[in-house]
């Protein structure tokens, strides 16, 4: 994927979040639903004249935007999209993160109830932003697993369809919404955009739920770096995950170096951009992505 000639624009934003909030607006996602809820249709024309007009101005910028981010991609990106709703579109936010629970067990949360304002209907949006490498199989179907491994698309995709975003049509749901003044039926939602890592040389199959138009990246082991040229390699560290990724000093190669003997001796997956110089922006920015994965992956983080 070159990331350096289709958000070319983002690469203009100098503010992190501001920037994460700019891709987070066009990202594709990893699943194709009926369901799936897709920003552009609702975003205004000029929303990237906000956008920079913010970038431009930090003090007009929404507060949760200028807030410390945080290591945990999952609140964070909850946030963005929050900001994504509620400051430009312009949308109710009713209920967030709504604990669905029975006597004795916990089944569930609702991320977000809102108002559409175009359709005048209740939605339910249940969001994630996932990251999974594709490891192919001799005699099944390639599995596509986050870097922990405990978490694979297939299962995180089933869950959304069939249990999160259905969470509002269970009875238990329906009795805490009315205690709370809500009986009007609820739509659901999903959004969840992210990358595909495929194995580096090698070919990997997508499910049937999977859109053509994902982001990718490759994968590979630590092992097998080599002597590859990872001069102009950078570690992402959350949330910068969010892309893309840029910089105005060059990358160093010892820093990449020694973070790949890092992750053989601690058996812990990192990503990786690799950058390239953009004379017209004076800065380095992200042309790919490449996670590096211990040995023995994804066996032993499963």
């Amino acid at each position: 994927m070159d990331t350096t000639s289709a958000p070319f624009s983002l690469h203009r934003i100098k503010t992190p979040a501001i920037r994460h909030l700019a891709w987070l607006c066009e990202a594709p996602q990893l699943v194709a639903s009926a369901i799936n809820f897709h920003p552009s249709e609702f975003l205004a024309a000029d929303y990237l004249n906000t956008l920079n007009h913010w970038d431009n101005n930090p003090d007009a910028a929404p507060a949760r935007l200028r807030a410390p981010s945080e290591n945990r991609l999952g609140h964070y990106f909850e946030r963005l999209y929050e900001v994504m709703l509620s400051e430009l579109m312009g949308w109710d936010l009713v209920l967030k993160n709504q604990q669905i629970r029975t006597d004795k067990q916990t089944l569930g949360e609702l991320d977000f109830l809102l108002r559409n304002p175009v359709s005048g209907e209740l939605e339910h949006h249940e969001i994630a932003i996932k990251y999974y490498l594709g490891v192919p199989s001799a005699n099944g179907p390639t599995l596509w697993y986050g870097p922990n491994a405990r978490d694979r698309l297939d299962l995180k995709t089933n869950h959304m369809l069939s249990h999160q975003s259905q969470m509002t049509q269970r009875p238990e749901t329906r009795k805490v919404l009315a205690e709370l003044g809500i009986h009007e039926p609820v739509k659901p939602r999903i959004f969840m955009p992210g990358y595909l890592f495929y194995p580096n040389g090698g070919d990997a199959k997508l499910p049937s739920t999977t859109p053509g138009n994902h982001l990718t990246g490759k994968w590979r082991y630590a092992d097998n770096v080599g002597a590859e040229d990872t001069s102009r390699w950078v570690r992402l560290n959350k949330p910068h995950w969010i892309g893309p990724w840029h910089q105005t000093s060059r990358p160093h190669a010892d820093a990449a170096r020694d973070t790949i003997q890092w992750v053989q001796a601690e058996g812990i997956p990192a990503l990786f951009a690799e950058m390239v110089w953009h004379a017209e922006l004076s800065c380095w920015v992200e042309a790919d992505r490449c996670f590096v994965v211990p040995r023995n992956w994804p066996q032993n983080h499963a």
